[in-house]
């Protein structure tokens, strides 16, 4: 396996990892950092992440001290949780007849976070977001969801594309 691939399954898997979590948050919203941060400890797949820094943090004897998340999975939760609003204008503007908010919440989330990427994370091509948001829609959603998310997502692109604003910082 090349460098490459690694880098790509790995960075898959947090994506899944940051679905997983934006889409619980869905059920249970976190209306502050410090309930994002609970919520993204509190996913099955960073359960054991979780109990190994608590683990050092005895051993070193800083018991207690909050354990802030890192990697490419928390920058995604973090940045949709921050710029929600923003995405779900967007992805509004894209769907015709659909308000996110009656969105399916898996279909919304995965929509959320490759608008996301698209907007806000340079080192992630569009396309890429697009082909990872229909991955996981083929694992997590019903077999309707990857043709409307890529219909959302295509003109979003197109958009974007067009007014030359593909990356904004």
């Amino acid at each position: 396996m090349s460098a490459g691939k690694g880098k790509t399954s790995t960075r898959r898997g947090e994506r899944a990892l940051a679905f997983q979590v934006l889409y619980g948050i869905s059920f249970s919203p976190a209306t502050t950092i410090g309930d994002l941060r609970e919520a993204y400890w509190q996913t099955p797949d960073n359960a054991a992440q979780l109990e190994a820094a608590l683990d050092m943090q005895a051993k070193e004897g800083r018991s207690g001290e909050t354990l802030y998340p890192s990697g490419f999975a928390w920058e995604l939760v973090e940045g949709v949780w921050r710029h929600c609003a923003e995405l779900d204008v967007i992805i509004g503007r894209h769907s015709r007849k659909w308000r996110v908010d009656r969105m399916g919440r898996i279909e919304a989330a995965l929509l959320r976070l490759a608008v996301f990427e698209m907007l806000y994370r340079s080192d992630v091509p569009a396309k890429v977001a697009i082909n990872e948001a229909l991955e996981l829609g083929k694992q997590f959603g019903d077999q309707n969801a990857c043709g409307f998310i890529n219909g959302i997502l295509d003109s979003v692109v197109h958009e974007l594309e067009s007014s030359g604003n593909a990356t904004h910082r």
